[in-house]
C-alpha cells in the first residue's frame, strides 16, 4: 500500500534509491547494543540509537529544531536529503523519529514499510558495511519546534472526562490492564505505578501490522479506530499514548497520514510521566 507520494515508502520504492546521494536510510536501534546493527543492515544505512535524537539528554524533551540540524549535519543530512526510517527489531520506534522530523521542519521524511523484516522477506540485499559521509551545514528549518501534535500532562488532566474526548491506549494488554510497566519478561522498570489512565480505551498497536510488520490496509486501519470508538464521527478528539511515547506516534502517523483524520493527538510523556507522578488518577 505504500505510495512514493506519501510518507509511508514500499522496498521496491527504497531498493530503487539506495544509490541516490540524496536518499539517506536510517538504522532506528531501540538498545544503544549496536550488534544488530553490524549483523546485517540495508546498504547505506546508518545506525541510530533512539535516545540520540529523540530526547534530550537531560530534560527528556524532543530536541530543537537546532538540535535536530546540528544532529543531521553531524551525519551530512541537509535540508535537500530525503531521510528514510526503519527498524530491523521494533517497528513502532521509527515512527516517533518521524514525528520529531516532521515538527522540527525537515522537507522530506519517510518511513520504510515492514522496515527490515518485509525487506529480508523480499529477497532485498543486506551489507555488513558500516557508510560514511561528510559533515554538512544543515540550517534549522524553522525557529520553534511544532508541538501542535502534542498534548502535555496539565491539558489532559484538565479534560478527562469530557465529553467528545477519547484517550487511546496502544500498549500491550498487559500494560493496559496494569500486570506489567514494560512489556515483555524481566526486570519491570518505566514508572512508580501500574495501570492506565482513567477511561483509556485499549488499542494494542500490532493491530495495525500485518504479520510482516507492514501497516494493513486504510480500511482494516479504519476499522480498527472505529471497534474503539476513535473515528472522526466517533470521537472529537483523540489522545494517544503509551509507556515512552513510540507506539502512540505509530497510532498518530496512521490516523493523520495513513487515514487523513486530524483529531489526533499524543501525549508524548506517556505512562513514564503519568505513571510516576504524584497524585495523577490511575485505573486498574
Amino acid at each position: 500500500m505504500a505510495d512514493p507520494t506519501t510518507p509511508l515508502v514500499s522496498g521496491d520504492w527504497l531498493e530503487a534509491r539506495l544509490e541516490d546521494p540524496n536518499v539517506r536510510v536510517i538504522e532506528i536501534q531501540y538498545e544503544a547494543d549496536t550488534s544488530e546493527y553490524h549483523d546485517g543492515h540495508i546498504p547505506g544505512a546508518v545506525n541510530w540509537y533512539w535516545k540520540d535524537v529523540l530526547w534530550h539528554p537531560i530534560e527528556r524533551q524532543f530536541p530543537t529544531p537546532r538540535l535536530m540540524a546540528e544532529r543531521f549535519g553531524e551525519w551530512g543530512i541537509s535540508s535537500d536529503t530525503t531521510v528514510v526510517f526503519y527498524s530491523g527489531r521494533n517497528q513502532y520506534a521509527i515512527f516517533a523519529y518521524w514525528v520529531t522530523a516532521v515538527m522540527n521542519g525537515h522537507p522530506d521524511a519517510r518511513v520504510l514499510d515492514g522496515s527490515q523484516k518485509r525487506w529480508q522477506l523480499d529477497g532485498r540485499p543486506m551489507t555488513l558495511e558500516v557508510p560514511t559521509f561528510d559533515a554538512v551545514h544543515y540550517e534549522p528549518q524553522q525557529a520553534e519546534r511544532d508541538d501542535s501534535t502534542r498534548v502535555f500532562c496539565g491539558q489532559l488532566l484538565a479534560d478527562l472526562g469530557k465529553p467528545g474526548l477519547v484517550v487511546l491506549d496502544g500498549r500491550y494488554e498487559t500494560e493496559y490492564v496494569g500486570d506489567r510497566v514494560k512489556p515483555g519478561t524481566g526486570f519491570d522498570y518505566g514508572a512508580e505505578r501500574h495501570g492506565r489512565i482513567p477511561g483509556a480505551r485499549h488499542l494494542m498497536f500490532r493491530r495495525l501490522f500485518n504479520d510482516d510488520n507492514t501497516l494493513r490496509t486504510p480500511a482494516e486501519l479504519e476499522e480498527a479506530f472505529r471497534s474503539v470508538g476513535a473515528a472522526p464521527d466517533q470521537a472529537d478528539e483523540v489522545v494517544a499514548y503509551c509507556r515512552l511515547s513510540h507506539r502512540a506516534s505509530l497510532l498518530w502517523f496512521t490516523a493523520t497520514r495513513i487515514l487523513g483524520w486530524d483529531h489526533v493527538r499524543v501525549y508524548d510523556g506517556s505512562w513514564t510521566e503519568w505513571g510516576s507522578s504524584v497524585g495523577l488518577p490511575v485505573e486498574r
